[in-house]
């Protein structure tokens, strides 16, 4: 190959993976004056200003300015609003009062009706929720008012519900799919979240059955820039779900669409969560996927979207969304299993293939998997161990976290162009053997157990029909082979970005690993490039360059700051108080009273106040003692029935608080109900850490237990009582934190604690 076209080639390949990500969302631009029947990103961003200028979580003052918001813009749409208010524990054991937004638009036909669906609450305490769903109820707003802007009316009745208590257990969902007659009426639901504040938005289907129709009408509506693809979908399906999709998916058997975004992870539920670092492209995203699907699924039967059947399906720059029948998956595979068969008959008759140097194509391949292998998999452990503080990134991805992932990468691909190197006296042909038995290998493998990724086979037909290239021609041109490597690199930069986002940096072994398993598929073209060394030695260099510039973006700045945490926690029992916090590494705000010594939590670590990622206290030092009042507990039942011991207790606030933490020791609950909401039995049976419920507050309102237990049993009830004041309590003289620091997320946070011991003899 000649060197003009091994740069060229290069650059084709930089440009094809740059386009990779560049097709999958719009470009946002100012489109304030935009027609009246256009989606304008604009306008949208508005709702979202609006929305998000404070915490407004379930019992904060700001939620129901927030829900007072979406109601006016509503009925400034001339739509007829109601709310629709109640308990419910969903199947998480959280409870709280719900309070939906509802409103519809009457079809000309009495067919099942389209359902657009977000919600209000942002995530406790300090979360101002921009992304975190201000974006979907602003897309939401702003869609059905382009909509409605056209004078059309629809075919099928189209309702909006903007959801209460999301972000505490579904709770909005649990009670309109339970207990809202509307919910009979539904066909289909368009479902707009964010786990994130920026990236493409990934189109999610929640279906019991198969998703072939569904597949086929989101294809039929034919949305611009189309993010999805079925490996994510089986996934999905084989892990414990958390949208509000979901409960409608399981309870009301209604099927849907989710669309949920979550590049810039780190700002997920943080008070970073703002109008000024949400995705001006990413909110457009979400309405290129409104628009046309509420254009057509609006005008379309929605009465008939089940399927037995489902769908591979992926999204690639030009085509869109692929798909094609699982049916096909098996002889899609024999038939590549065939053609490996066949082209090795060829290469072999034609001597262009040696037994010897292609059992020797193994090692090169074997040895740069291993080492990106270990590296990845080794690589968050050791990024914590250099910088201790980003352990207090719960979520586990770093404000650097992009740097790394393309440091990550690189590293992949220098090994790759060593390892080859150190082989290159075996010829491209009898390389290629090795990498085509290994993609086959794996497309077998999920052809069997992950059939949603089967289209893994597409760029493996690519990759063997260069492989007949090769075999035949001695000096084949770099344009070809790299038109064939275009469906590898289309698909897989993407995930190999989107795996360690997602999932948080303890991920990097899929970077590493894929990156390796990608270059394999460009082996046709890297295997003619001359000086594979000089290709490995700029790939570390650019490793270590882009490890040094996340190193100089390590620390923690106004822009970038430091999750801390801080509790003044008091036991009612013994009349004690201590300070607390969840911070591995103690920052200087947070030292003026934890101090930087460890010390053992002691009890309250028994029992891990309830949080994502199950995070308990990592100090506790002695406080003094404050005058909290505790709350009221009324035993108002404590009886034997037949076997069943019959306990009711009633907990009422002394004092204004956010939440009720309630744990049992080990007894068997037969049954509980809360505030006349049953707990699940399902939740019962494998609710951990002795954990009974948790109470999310409104109003100041009590929490009633009624107990049913088997006679002999001698509980201990434990009780969390928390308020979110600490920094405003008048009791405490707590300073604003610096400007580098934000509330730490997923926990219990700026709380006065009281833990008090209810023991039953």
């Amino acid at each position: 190959m000649k060197p003009f076209s091994k740069i060229t080639s290069l650059l084709l390949i930089l440009l094809a993976v740059y386009w990779s990500f560049k097709a999958a969302m719009p470009s946002y631009t100012e489109d304030i004056n935009t027609t009246k029947n256009a989606f304008s990103t604009d306008r949208a961003l508005t709702h979202v200003k609006n929305i998000s200028k404070k915490p407004h979580g379930v019992g904060f003052p700001a939620h129901t300015e927030v829900r007072n918001y979406i109601v006016s813009e509503l009925q400034s749409l001339g739509l007829e609003t109601s709310l629709q208010e109640g308990y419910t524990a969903g199947d998480w054991g959280n409870l709280s009062k719900a309070t939906n937004i509802l409103a519809r638009i009457k079809g000309s036909e009495d067919g099942k009706a389209l359902l657009l669906l977000s919600h209000y609450d942002s995530s406790p305490h300090s979360s101002l929720g921009a992304s975190d769903a201000g974006s979907g109820v602003a897309t939401i707003l702003e869609g059905v008012r382009a909509f409605l802007a056209e004078g059309k009316q629809p075919k099928n009745d189209i309702i909006i519900l903007i959801t209460d208590a999301e972000e505490l257990g579904l709770n909005g969902a649990d009670l309109f799919v339970n207990k809202h007659p509307w919910a009979k009426d539904l066909g289909l639901v368009l479902n707009f979240e964010a786990r994130g504040s920026g990236g493409p938005s990934y189109m999610l289907v929640e279906t019991n059955r198969g998703n072939g129709k569904l597949i086929q009408e989101f294809i039929a509506a034919n949305p611009k820039y189309p993010v999805a693809n079925s490996l994510v979908y089986s996934i999905y399906k084989m892990l414990p779900n958390d949208t509000d999709l979901t409960v409608f998916r399981e309870d009301g058997d209604i099927e849907g669409f989710n669309f949920a975004f979550i590049d810039d992870h780190f700002d997920y539920h943080t008070v970073r969560d703002n109008y000024n670092r949400l995705d001006r492209n990413t909110l457009a995203h979400q309405g290129s996927y409104l628009m046309p699907l509420l254009s057509y699924f609006a005008n379309s039967d929605l009465e008939h979207l089940k399927s037995l059947n489902d769908f591979v399906y992926f999204n690639v720059p030009f085509f869109k969304l692929v798909s094609y029948p699982f049916e096909w998956i098996w002889p899609m595979f024999a038939l590549a299993v065939l053609f490996f068969g066949i082209l090795l008959i060829i290469g072999f008759r034609k001597k262009t293939i040696q037994i010897n140097q292609l059992l020797k194509g193994f090692l090169p391949m074997l040895l740069a998997l291993v080492i990106n292998g270990v590296v990845g998999f080794y690589g968050w452990s050791f990024l914590k161990w250099l910088y201790p503080g980003y352990t207090d990134i719960l979520h586990g991805f770093t404000y650097n976290g992009h740097t790394y992932i393309a440091s990550f990468v690189l590293f992949a691909i220098a090994t790759c162009f060593w390892s080859y190197h150190k082989f290159k006296s075996i010829e491209t042909p009898n390389l290629l053997v090795a990498p085509i038995f290994l993609w086959t290998l794996i497309c077998g493998l999920v052809a069997a157990y992950l059939p949603g990724a089967s289209f893994f086979i597409i760029p493996l037909y690519a990759l063997m029909v260069s492989f007949m290239v090769v075999i035949n021609q001695k000096k084949p041109s770099a344009y070809l082979i790299l038109i064939l490597a275009l469906p590898a690199l289309w698909i897989y930069p993407p995930f190999i970005k989107m795996f360690p986002i997602g999932l948080g940096l303890k991920m990097m072994v899929a970077t590493t690993l894929l990156t390796s398993l990608t270059f394999y598929l460009l082996l046709p073209l890297f295997g003619f490039y001359k000086g594979k060394n000089r290709l490995a030695l700029i790939g570390f260099l650019l490793f270590i360059g882009f490890m040094v510039s996340a190193h100089f973006n390590s620390d923690f700045t106004k822009e970038n700051a430091k999750p801390t945490s801080l509790l003044y926690v008091l036991d009612a029992d013994n009349n004690t108080a201590q300070w607390a916090t969840y911070e591995n590494v103690v920052s200087a705000w947070t030292s003026q009273y934890i101090g930087k010594t460890k010390e053992v939590p002691g009890k309250l670590q028994e029992k891990t106040i309830s949080s994502k990622y199950s995070t308990g206290f990592t100090h506790m030092v002695d406080a003094p003692l404050k005058e909290i009042t505790p709350p009221k507990i009324d035993i108002t039942l404590d009886t034997i029935i037949g076997n069943d011991r019959m306990i009711t207790i009633c907990i009422t606030p002394q004092r204004d608080v956010n939440r009720l933490e309630v744990f049992t020791n080990a007894v068997e609950i037969k049954k509980a109900i809360v505030n006349s909401i049953p707990l699940s039995e399902f939740y019962l049976a494998q609710r951990k850490q002795g954990r009974l419920v948790t109470h999310y507050i409104s109003n100041n309102d009590y929490t009633e237990l009624q107990l049913t237990l088997p006679k002999e049993a001698k509980p201990e009830l434990t009780i969390y009582e928390a308020s979110n004041d600490l920094l405003t309590n008048a009791q405490f003289t707590i300073p604003e934190r610096p400007e580098n620091n934000i509330p730490m997320p997923f926990v219990l946070n700026d709380a006065i604690l009281i833990t008090k011991t209810i023991p039953f003899e």
